[in-house]
């Protein structure tokens, strides 16, 4: 997914309302995101999050930093979609973080343009809108991945509210997924946990394919959590990566969710498929709990 010619994620992408305890009862999970996340619980120790600018070698990314107010917490990197950091993965990042995680969701366009790298509404129907994102994700590349990850998880671990002593995760969404695995490749003996969801490119037939990398990855778990849709166009991409992780003997889920459309976690799709959201959320808050364990 997220091919040239294949860019079905612009007919997902919404406003992007305020969430709240509101929109989540509409969604029918309002109970159970409240007990994930005591920001809206109502807990005294509440989430709080910054904007916040860090230097790499290419230059100066935005990100989104938020943790809970006190204590130490393992890190996390979250990698977006192609739409990029906006209010949607803001709002997931508070939601992780009160479950009792350091969470630092960046731009990854930040070479070519600070947030926000598309319009609050995507023109589906605009050919110059799909050509920009197109063009945006094409500065990216295995290089870029890779020191792209080292900068944010040098960040994560300068600040007083990331616990150093833990491991840290990192989640993906679309094209993230790829970055995902670049990630716990470039900094095997510091990622623990990676989790895909509906990933784009996991596997290639180019010779720096993301799966060829999972060798560089034994010291961390996956979840690799496929999109219906996806695994319909290719199907034997799950096969690979299972034997890919299996001859490593590196412990990773990965399942086909059915009924979920390429795009079903981010709150701000239009094929945002709640049950599945909340499968997939709860699969991600399982594997970081045990694989960044103390």
């Amino acid at each position: 997914m997220c091919e040239h010619d294949d860019f079905e994620a612009f007919d997902r992408l919404v406003a992007q309302p305020r969430l709240t305890r509101r929109r989540f009862a509409q969604w029918g999970v309002g109970a159970g995101l409240a007990a994930a996340f005591p920001a809206f619980a109502g807990a005294a120790d509440a989430p709080v999050g910054r904007d916040v600018e860090i230097r790499t070698p290419d230059g100066v990314a935005d990100a989104w930093f938020v943790h809970a107010e006190s204590g130490r917490h393992p890190g996390v990197l979250i990698w977006p979609d192609i739409f990029g950091l906006r209010p949607a993965f803001k709002e997931m990042a508070g939601r992780l973080a009160g479950a009792g995680y350091a969470v630092l969701v960046v731009n990854p366009f930040y070479r070519a343009r600070r947030t926000p790298a598309a319009p609050p509404r995507a023109d589906q129907v605009d050919p110059s809108a799909r050509e920009d994102l197109i063009r945006l994700k094409d500065t990216l590349t295995a290089q870029t991945a890779q020191t792209d990850a080292r900068a944010f998880v040098a960040f994560l671990d300068q600040q007083p509210a990331v616990d150093t002593r833990r491991r840290i995760g990192a989640a993906g969404y679309c094209m993230g997924g790829p970055l995902v695995l670049r990630t716990a490749a470039a900094l095997p003996d510091r990622i623990g946990a990676g989790a895909s969801f509906h990933g784009g490119g996991l596997v290639t037939e180019q010779p720096d394919s993301p799966h060829r990398l999972i060798p560089k990855m034994k010291k961390a778990q996956f979840l690799i959590a496929i999109a219906e849709n996806d695994d319909a166009k290719e199907p034997a991409a799950k096969d690979v990566l299972r034997d890919a992780f299996g001859h490593e003997r590196i412990p990773a889920e990965i399942e086909v969710y059915r009924g979920a459309q390429h795009g079903w976690c981010p709150t701000d799709s239009r094929v945002y498929h709640p049950e599945q959201a909340e499968k997939a959320w709860s699969r991600m808050l399982e594997l970081f709990g045990k694989a960044l364990a103390a």
